[in-house]
C-alpha cells in the first residue's frame, strides 16, 4: 500500500505563508472574472457578484491591529462567497489621508530643520507625494501578509487621476444643484496646523482652570477666557429672566472696560442660561460657536480679537502680538487694577476642545469654507442628503447589522449640521474653484466671481473674460473623496481598464469597518451614493469593535500596549492572529486581545496539522479523492455520531457566516475539530483501523471529515488549510483549496 509522505511533526507558518500567497495571487483567482472549475452548472443567481470595498488604509502608514481585524473579517466573507460560487470582488485601495499624512510629513520636515512654510506649494506637494509613494508598500505588503484575497489588478489610490475626476464631477454637480456653498462661519481652527477641522476631528479633555467673574457695568459676567473679551460689545440675557426685566432688547449701556469706556448693547436671547452664574453673559462672536450663532440670529457685528496663529491682534492695544495664555495673565492684572474683578474661582472644571492630532487647543475662528447643505431638498424633487440616508434604512435598502448602531446613526442624522468640505492644507485634492478678481459684468457678480473648473485649464474668467483669476488654495476634506469610494473606485477602474465594473458590481454587498467611523465615513457614503447614483452604496453595514489590550484598555503608544500585527504574525503565524481576532468578535463589541489568546490559536493550527498528519499516514494515495459521504457507511456508533456532528457543524458554520455571526461560526468549527474530531473520533478510529471489518470505512470517514474541516476552516485560517490541501493534492492552481466548493 502506497501511503502519503509523512508531514512534518509541527506546522511552521514561516515555511509556507509567503509561497502560498504568491500562488494565490499568481493564480488569478482573486479576480471575480476567473473561471472556477466547478461553477458551470450554477444558476445566474448563484453566480451573482459579491463585492466588498476595502476601507482604504492610510497609504503612508503601516497597518495596526484594528486593520488586521477588519481585513480578517472582510477576507472571511470574500473567501466564503467565492467558495459558494459567487463572483467575489474585494477591491483594494489606499488613501492619501490628507490631514493625517500632512501632519506626519510636517513632523519629518521639522526634524530636518524646515517646514512647509519655507517651501512653495508645488515643492511641498511633490516632496509629500514622493514620501507617500516610498512608504505605500508598507500598508499593501501588510494587507498581503494578512492573507487578504483582494483583486490587486484593480488596486487604486485616492489621488489617481481617475478618482479625482469622479470627485470633481460630484462637486460640480452639487454646486450646480445649489447644495454646495461658501460661507464665513465659525470653525474649529488648529493654530499649529493652520486648518479648520470638523467637529469629529477634535477631542475633549477635562481640565481644572480658573474661572473669572468680571464687573461689566451693572452686571457680573463669568468667563474662562478673558483674552477674548475685547470683542464683547453685547450683553446677553434670557428674555424670561425676571431679574433683568428692566433691560430691554437693544438698550445701550456705557461702561468701563479693558482698554477704556465702551458702549454695550443688550441682547435678549434664549441661549442665555438662567441657572449658570448670574444668568448674564457677554459674547465674542468671532471666537465662540455659541456666540457666533447668537450674532447670526440678531445680525450683530463681529470683530476678530485673536489671529490664526493664536496671538492677540492690534485691536487689543498693548497686548498685541502676545500669545493667548501670556495675554490672559496681563489682562486679568489690568482688570484687577481697575477694580473690575469681582472674584476668581480656582477650581473650575470644564472640557476643552483639542486638535485630535497635535493636542493643541482649538481656537474658534471665522474662516471662509465650502459647505454641503445636509437638509436642503434637491432641485429635481428628491429629498435632502440627510433624508435620503435615513430613508435608506426605513426602506431597508441599507441594513446596519447591529441594532444599537442603527439608533446611533439615526440620532446623528437628526442632529446633523452642514458639512465643511474644505481644508486649509496642501496635501490632497485641490478644490476645482477659481475666483475672478474683477467681476466686470452682472453674470460674474451674480456668482460672486466663483468659477468651477474641473478640467483645471482655466486662464480667463468665462463670465467676463478677465485674466485676473486666482485658484482657491484649499483642498478637499479627505472624507469628501472617500465618501464616494464605493462608486468612485468602480467608475475609475472602468476609465482605467475599459471594463464595466460599475455596471456589474454596484451596488456592493457589504461595508465592513470600525464602529468609530460610522459618522466620519459610513453615513457620508450612503448620502453621496444616493445623490450621485440614486442607489445605495452597499446592502449591509457590518461594524466591528475596537481591538483593546488584555485589560480592555484602549491601545496607545504612551501606554506601551500597542500590538503590531506583523510582529505577532512573525511569532505565531497569520492564521493564529486571524482566528484569535475573530473568535470573540460579536458585531460591534470591542475585543480584548492578549498574547496567550493568539498563542492558543497557534496550538489550534498545529492541532489541525496533526489531525491531517494522522489521517494521511493511514491512507493510500489512491483514496485521497474520496470527498463525498455517499460512499460512506456508518458501521459504529462513533461513525454515526461524527457524521451527524459534521453535518450540524457545516450547517452551523454556514448559517453563522450568512448572518454575520462570524464568532459563532468560528467557535462552531473550532469545537468540532478539536473536541469532536480530534478528542473523540480520532481516538475511536485507532481501534477501528486495526479491525479489517471497519478499517477501510474508517479511513473514508477520516478523510471526509478532514476535507470538510479544511473547507470550513479555510476562510478563517487560509494558510494552514491551504498548506495541508497542497500536501494532499499538489500545487497546481486548479487544485487550490481557495476555489473549492463550499460543503453546502
Amino acid at each position: 500500500m502506497e501511503t502519503m509522505e509523512e508531514l512534518a511533526k509541527a506546522y511552521d507558518p514561516g515555511q509556507y505563508e509567503a509561497d502560498i500567497y504568491k500562488r494565490w495571487e499568481d493564480s488569478g483567482f482573486f479576480a471575480p472574472e476567473a473561471h472556477l472549475p466547478w461553477v458551470d452548472n450554477l444558476s445566474e443567481a448563484e453566480r451573482r457578484p459579491f463585492t466588498i470595498m476595502l476601507p482604504l488604509p492610510n497609504a503612508n502608514a503601516p497597518l495596526h491591529v484594528g486593520h488586521a481585524l477588519g481585513l480578517t473579517i472582510q477576507d472571511i466573507l470574500t473567501r466564503y462567497h467565492r467558495m459558494r460560487g459567487r463572483r467575489a470582488l474585494w477591491l483594494p485601495g489606499t488613501d492619501h489621508a490628507g490631514f493625517e499624512t500632512q501632519v506626519v510629513f510636517e513632523k519629518k520636515l521639522e526634524k530636518e530643520g524646515t517646514s512647509r512654510f519655507k517651501m512653495t506649494r508645488e515643492e511641498f506637494y511633490k516632496a509629500c507625494w514622493d514620501f507617500v509613494q516610498h512608504n505605500k508598500h508598507l500598508s499593501e505588503n501588510g494587507i498581503r501578509r494578512l492573507g487578504a484575497s483582494c483583486d490587486w489588478s484593480r488596486n487604486i489610490f485616492s489621488l489617481d487621476p481617475e478618482i479625482v475626476k469622479v470627485v470633481y464631477a460630484t462637486f460640480k454637480q452639487m454646486y450646480a444643484d445649489g447644495l454646495i456653498y461658501r460661507a464665513g462661519r465659525i470653525c474649529n481652527w488648529c493654530p499649529k496646523h493652520q486648518t479648520g477641522l470638523a467637529d469629529l476631528e477634535t477631542k475633549y479633555e477635562e481640565r481644572q482652570e480658573q474661572f473669572y467673574y468680571f464687573k461689566y457695568g451693572p452686571f457680573v459676567i463669568g468667563t474662562s477666557r478673558p483674552e477674548t473679551k475685547f470683542g464683547d460689545k453685547y450683553v446677553v440675557m434670557h428674555p424670561d429672566d425676571k431679574r433683568y426685566t428692566r433691560y430691554k432688547h437693544g438698550d445701550k449701556l456705557n461702561l468701563e472696560w479693558i482698554n477704556g469706556s465702551i458702549t454695550a448693547t443688550v441682547i435678549k436671547d434664549e441661549a442665555a442660561d438662567m441657572e449658570f452664574g448670574t444668568g448674564v453673559m457677554t459674547i465674542t462672536p468671532a471666537h465662540s460657536a455659541v456666540d457666533f450663532e447668537i450674532a447670526e440670529r440678531h445680525k450683530l457685528d463681529v470683530e476678530q480679537v485673536i489671529d490664526k496663529r493664536g496671538k492677540m491682534l492690534p485691536m487689543t492695544g498693548e497686548f498685541s502680538g502676545m500669545k493667548i495664555l501670556d495675554a490672559r495673565v496681563k489682562i486679568v492684572e489690568k482688570l484687577q487694577g481697575k477694580g473690575l474683578v469681582d472674584h476668581i474661582d480656582d477650581k473650575y472644571k470644564h472640557n476643552v476642545q483639542l486638535c485630535y492630532k497635535c493636542g493643541n487647543l482649538i481656537e474658534p475662528q471665522i474662516v471662509p469654507q465650502w459647505y454641503i447643505a445636509m437638509t436642503k431638498q434637491l432641485p429635481d424633487g428628491r429629498p435632502s442628503l440627510r433624508d435620503m440616508a435615513v430613508q435608506a434604512l426605513d426602506k431597508k435598502e441599507v441594513e446596519i447589522v447591529t441594532e444599537k448602531f442603527e439608533k446611533t446613526y439615526r440620532h446623528w442624522m437628526e442632529n446633523i449640521r452642514d458639512w465643511p468640505i474644505s481644508r486649509q492644507i496642501w496635501w490632497g485634492i485641490p478644490l476645482p474653484v477659481w475666483y475672478c478678481q474683477r467681476m466686470q459684468n452682472d453674470e460674474c457678480r451674480m456668482k460672486n466671481g466663483v468659477i468651477v473648473d474641473v478640467e483645471n485649464t482655466l486662464t480667463v474668467c468665462p463670465h467676463c473674460d478677465s485674466t485676473e483669476i486666482i485658484h482657491d488654495p484649499d483642498t478637499f476634506d479627505t472624507w469628501f473623496s472617500s465618501g464616494q469610494w464605493p462608486y468612485a473606485t468602480l467608475m475609475a477602474n472602468d476609465a482605467k481598464h475599459g471594463t464595466k465594473d460599475f455596471e456589474t458590481y454596484f451596488p456592493t454587498q457589504v461595508m465592513e469597518t470600525g464602529w468609530d467611523i460610522i459618522f466620519f465615513w459610513v453615513a457620508r457614503m450612503v448620502m453621496m451614493s444616493y445623490y450621485r447614483t440614486s442607489k445605495p452604496p452597499f446592502e449591509k453595514i457590518f461594524l466591528h469593535g475596537l481591538v483593546r489590550d488584555k485589560d480592555r484598555q484602549k491601545m496607545s503608544k504612551s501606554k506601551g500596549n500597542v500590538i503590531d500585527p506583523l510582529g505577532v504574525i512573525d511569532t505565531y503565524g497569520t492564521d493564529a492572529l486571524r482566528f484569535a481576532l475573530v473568535f470573540s468578535t460579536a458585531a460591534g463589541n470591542d475585543i480584548p486581545l492578549a498574547e496567550d489568546k493568539v498563542k492558543g490559536m497557534k496550538h489550534f493550527a498545529n492541532k489541525l496539522w496533526n489531525i491531517a498528519r494522522f489521517v494521511l499516514t493511514n491512507l493510500e494515495v489512491s483514496k485521497l479523492q474520496i470527498s463525498s459521504s455517499k460512499s460512506i457507511e456508518t458501521k459504529t456508533e462513533a461513525d454515526k455520531t461524527i457524521i451527524l456532528e459534521l453535518q450540524q457543524t457545516i450547517e452551523g458554520v454556514t448559517s453563522g457566516l450568512e448572518a454575520f455571526r462570524l464568532h459563532e461560526a468560528a467557535q462552531t468549527i473550532y469545537d468540532f475539530v478539536w473536541h469532536k474530531l480530534a478528542d473523540v473520533y480520532l481516538e475511536a478510529s485507532k481501534t477501528q483501523l486495526v479491525d479489517e471489518a471497519f478499517a477501510d470505512n474508517t479511513k473514508k470517514i477520516l478523510l471526509h471529515n478532514l476535507i470538510m474541516s479544511l473547507k470550513l476552516l479555510h476562510p478563517f485560517m487560509p494558510f494552514v488549510t491551504e498548506a495541508i490541501w497542497s500536501e494532499m493534492y499538489g500545487k497546481e492552481k486548479e487544485k487550490l483549496l481557495m476555489i473549492q466548493k463550499w460543503p453546502i
